[in-house]
Parts: C-alpha cells; sequence; structure tokens
C-alpha cells in the first residue's frame, strides 16, 4: 500500500500560521494600550470613620484621611481628593494622571476607573483596619 500524500497540510499551515499572528497582534494591541499608564500604587485602608489612603508612587500626596457618603463616591486622583466634575487641568510629568471614585460597602469597597487605569471596576472585602494595595492594573501586593 502507498503511502498517501496530504495536499491540506500547506494550507493547514498556513491557516494555523495566520491564527498565531492573528491572536498575537491582539496581544501587542493590548499591550500597547496598558503601555500608555504611568505607574502609581496607593494603599486602601477602612477605618471606623471612613478610608484612609496612602499615595506610595504616583501621586503628589502621601496620606489622604475622609468619611465618606455612601450615597457618593468620593474621586481621587494624582492631586488627592477632587470632584469629578472639577478635574485638575495640571499635568505633571512625575505624576501618574490617574482619576477613580471610591465607596464603602458593607463587606469592603468598590472603585471605579475613570482615567489612567487598566480596570474600569474594581471591587474587593475589606474588614476594618484591613489594607489593600492597588496600582494602574488592579490589586497589587502591599510590599
Amino acid at each position: 500500500m502507498k503511502a498517501k500524500s496530504n495536499s491540506n497540510s500547506p494550507f493547514l499551515s498556513f491557516l494555523i500560521a495566520v491564527l498565531v499572528l492573528t491572536g498575537s497582534s491582539d496581544l501587542v494591541a493590548q499591550e500597547k494600550k496598558s503601555s500608555g499608564l504611568k505607574d502609581f500604587k496607593v494603599v486602601v485602608e477602612k477605618t471606623e470613620n471612613g478610608i484612609k489612603m496612602q499615595g506610595i508612587e504616583g501621586s503628589a500626596w502621601i496620606d489622604l484621611s475622609f468619611s465618606i457618603n455612601n450615597d457618593r463616591p468620593q474621586a481621587i486622583d494624582e492631586y488627592g481628593m477632587t470632584n469629578l466634575d472639577k478635574i485638575s487641568p495640571n499635568k505633571n510629568s512625575d505624576l501618574a494622571d490617574f482619576l477613580f471614585t471610591i465607596a464603602t460597602t458593607k463587606n469592603g469597597m468598590v472603585l471605579k476607573g475613570v482615567e489612567g487605569t487598566a480596570w474600569t471596576d474594581l471591587s474587593f472585602s475589606l474588614n476594618e483596619n484591613g489594607k489593600r494595595a492597588i496600582d494602574q492594573f488592579g490589586m497589587t501586593s502591599l510590599d
């Protein structure tokens, strides 16, 4: 018996190569999208009176502490507490250009990324005096 040649083999190889290249270009596009983000790191703590935050990297502020009205989230940018309708036009190349809102829930926190974050919604459980670190990509280590 003669071995039958598979004439589909070159076509199949071509199809696989196209699929791999298409998938790779999507990854490159995602990388480029997130590479425009500047690094920032913030530690969030839920306190008895509200929220305490520590700016580790990318912010002009070091410590923020505030009580929060659960009906209205608090907006935070690289300069500190702000209002969504009063976004600072000041841009400093040494700081990350970020803006998010933060609100407390019964069991933790809810954050909404407005600009300068790869995330749009971020929520996590957090007990009183518990701490979590966040950055431009989401939750990160406290180190």
